[in-house]
């Protein structure tokens, strides 16, 4: 079991990819220190890793809120003793719009959601991290920004660049520490942000940008995070780790 009493936080952890790789770190060994807003689901989630002989607590609450950043790590060193990997997950979109047309309000909220949250997590996970004796710190990223963008996600797309700048930084300031980082960028996923998935010409679509020609299952991501979070990935840091079906090379 490639992460047997380990102890790793994962953020978005209510749904989709972060409830995916929850149920897989569990699965593997880990304990798992869960967050996300929407406490019914959060609840679910952990209820269910633990029916099936898993260790997990959950915290609700908001990345955009430092503190919560804090409540996680907290979370780890009293319930399991220590922290050895993270997966922040949590992100969003935002209103797709140009950016003439776009409220200031608008981008602001997704470059709190998805970067300036990445900034409080790793203020507090790092020294976790270092405590433990060295670890894996990961941020869900997104081809979008990096090889491709879209009319209308201008926000989208700075904000997950952010995140591959933010881990190049933190892998040259604390390798020596025994800590990596890296950021995941999974292609089209079946979650929520995908959009109507029982439009089979929606999905078709989509499913029509990768090479593969279909969409992630977020348990597929989700193994690609548990690579990252694992030792079999020792000497991976700073990398911009793309696990989307071949979107990024993808031209008919």
């Amino acid at each position: 079991m490639h992460m047997q009493d380990k102890t790793v936080i994962i953020t978005g952890a209510s749904s989709g990819i972060g409830a995916a790789a929850a149920n897989l770190f569990a699965a593997e060994g880990a304990n798992v220190v869960l967050g996300a807003r929407r406490e019914k689901e959060l609840r679910n989630v952990e209820g269910h890793i633990r029916r099936n002989n898993g260790r997990a607590v959950s915290v609700v609450g908001d990345v955009c809120d430092e503190h919560f950043a804090e409540e996680l790590v907290e979370a780890a060193e009293k319930e399991f003793g220590g922290l050895h990997a993270a997966f922040n997950n949590a992100g969003m979109v935002g209103d797709m719009v140009p950016v003439p047309d776009m409220e200031s309000q608008n981008w602001q909220k997704v470059l709190e959601t998805n970067l300036t949250s990445a900034f409080y997590a790793a203020k507090h996970q790092i020294p976790a991290l270092k405590r433990a004796g060295g670890g894996s710190i990961i941020f869900t990223s997104s081809f979008v920004g990096h090889t491709a963008s879209f009319p209308g996600w201008a926000a989208y797309s700075a904000s997950k660049a952010g995140l591959v700048g933010l881990v190049q930084a933190l892998a040259t300031e604390h390798g020596a520490d025994g800590v990596r980082a890296n950021a995941l960028l999974p292609g089209g996923t079946k979650t929520v942000l995908a959009g109507d998935l029982t439009d089979p010409d929606h999905v078709g679509f989509l499913s029509s940008l990768h090479a593969l020609k279909r969409l992630a299952e977020p348990t597929e991501i989700a193994q690609a995070a548990l690579f990252l979070a694992s030792d079999r990935s020792s000497f991976v840091t700073g990398s911009a780790m793309i696990a989307d079906g071949g979107n990024s090379i993808n031209k008919v």
